[in-house]
């Protein structure tokens, strides 16, 4: 399934890749945009309102990445490029039916759960996390 987006959020889901995953070189910034795009599409859990990548970005509590300085500057030529990727329907394993991420402290293990969703796997410092197919239908 396509995600409809506006230039405008093209920008805003480049800003929120760099600001979550810079340090994760391309395919860490292509991951976080999975999840970005996954939030998105899915029609369930807590994301059963988000139907954009602006309510996805903004959605209170969850990208700590909108709280950098690297999400308020705009978004480079080639940061662009990559959000255009997965706004067009790349996906990324571990990330590919991911509606998680985080970055367990240095040197730790991901945890077997998070949101009592299963892990899906880990790219460098990032542990990501699926819905069951059943539960979240849209995203598989």
């Amino acid at each position: 399934m396509l995600l409809n987006y506006t230039d405008k959020e093209l920008d805003l889901c480049a800003r929120l890749m760099r600001a979550e995953a810079v340090g994760e070189g391309d395919l860490g910034m292509l991951m976080v945009g999975n999840v970005i795009v996954n939030r998105a599409l899915a029609n369930c859990l807590t994301f059963k309102n988000i139907r954009s990548v602006t309510d996805a970005v903004y959605q209170k509590n969850q990208f700590s990445g909108t709280q950098s300085s690297l999400f308020y500057k705009g978004a480079t030529t080639k940061e662009k490029e990559l959000a255009k990727r997965v706004l067009r329907g790349e996906y990324y394993h571990p990330a590919t039916n991911a509606l998680w991420f985080y970055a367990p402290a240095s040197g730790a293990s991901c945890k077997n759960t998070w949101y009592d969703q299963a892990f899906a796997g880990r790219y460098k410092n990032h542990c990501f996390y699926q819905p069951d197919p059943g539960i979240c239908p849209q995203i598989y």
